[in-house]
């Protein structure tokens, strides 16, 4: 896929766990991953899936719930689908080195009449996330500056999801694996189970036609 050839030429597989695979991942169409990154400055990678790649934006300081924090988003290169659920150690001497965590993870929907390529393309892309430390509506605004590397801002909507009193930091922990950096570097076992994304991801689930009627479950 030539838009992950940047991904690629940048790493060096044998010498990096992250994932090489190009294949898109259709489940995963219409999520959200956010991955706290330890490389040489510590940052937030905000990815969302589109047209079978991963579209994604380096945010120093991380998404925030507050309309008032307009974040720096550096868009960077996109990253294949399986990149979603990578969380471990990128070895020294390699492109991105450090410790990436899973911070955060769950569905979004494009808000508007475009759809999600296209409002990329014209610099102003509206969506509505929910996941487990973020929701509701948020816009990324392509500015002017960066031309080799956009720059856009990340934005939060007034809505009902709204935190005035946002800290990134009182909501640390993989969503994954409930550990912190320090605990992904040294490689402890995992603290938690990841909560699922899809349906057919619960234990027991099944497909089943459509109820031609639903009843509701009375008061008593």
């Amino acid at each position: 896929m030539a838009r992950l050839e940047e991904y690629r030429r940048k790493r060096r597989f044998d010498h990096t766990p992250e994932p090489s695979s190009p294949k898109a991942v259709p489940q995963l169409e219409g999520t959200f991953v956010v991955q706290k990154h330890a490389a040489r400055r510590l940052h937030y990678d905000f990815r969302l899936a589109i047209d079978g790649v991963l579209k994604s934006w380096a945010v120093p300081k991380g998404p925030s719930l507050n309309p008032a924090d307009k974040r720096m988003a550096v868009q960077t290169e996109d990253h294949p689908m399986s990149y979603a659920d990578f969380e471990g150690n990128i070895p020294a001497g390699n492109y991105g080195a450090g410790t990436v965590m899973v911070w955060e993870r769950g569905r979004f929907r494009v808000e508007g009449q475009r759809g999600a390529q296209e409002q990329l393309e014209h610099g102003e892309i509206k969506f509505r996330l929910a996941g487990e430390k973020l929701s509701g509506g948020f816009v990324l605004v392509r500015t002017k500056r960066g031309e080799k590397r956009p720059e856009w801002l990340m934005i939060k909507h007034h809505d009902e999801a709204v935190d005035p009193a946002w800290n990134i930091d009182e909501h640390d922990g993989s969503v994954l694996t409930g550990r912190i950096l320090d605990e992904i570097a040294r490689e402890l076992p995992p603290k938690r189970e990841p909560t699922p994304l899809q349906p057919g991801e619960l234990e027991g689930a099944r497909k089943a036609a459509m109820p031609a009627s639903v009843s509701p479950m009375l008061a008593r």
